[in-house]
């Protein structure tokens, strides 16, 4: 991957792989799915929906993980990303989503909006059938 830094920006090129559905997000993720800890990632991708990078923004607890949106959107921001994807696992293994990731996901895409950043889905990784869900095909939240 190139990364050209300047005194006024950074310039990422896309690392590859698109992103076209939420099975596409789950794979690209496999290995956080088997974590024995939640943790939050933020895809970054340009206007393409071309991956740029992966972050791990942070690492919870068995059952918990703590998000803010300065942490989210700073990876975006330092990537130039047109548009980031959500994503943290449920070391339970059920991707069935909570009150609280319905909540964070909404601040998050209001968030994106003030920022001119889209945020494009949230995938919540399991380990049964279903091994994933998206907030947006599920239409938990409105992106």
């Amino acid at each position: 991957m190139l990364t050209i830094t300047t005194n006024t920006m950074t310039i990422k090129e896309p690392r590859g792989g698109t992103l076209c559905t939420p099975a596409c997000v789950r794979g690209e993720l496999e290995d956080m799915a088997t974590m024995a800890q939640e943790g939050f990632c933020v895809l970054t991708v340009n206007a393409k929906n071309t991956i740029i990078d992966r972050h791990l923004v942070t690492i919870g607890t068995l059952d918990a993980v703590s998000v803010h949106p300065r942490e989210v959107f700073k990876a975006a921001i330092w990537d130039g990303a047109a548009a980031i994807v959500l994503a943290h696992n449920h070391p339970s293994g059920d991707p069935t989503p909570s009150a609280e990731d319905i909540k964070i996901t909404r601040q998050l895409v209001d968030a994106g909006k003030t920022l001119d950043v889209k945020v494009l889905d949230h995938v919540i990784l399991g380990r049964g059938n279903p091994d994933h869900i998206s907030l947006r095909e599920a239409g938990l939240v409105k992106f």
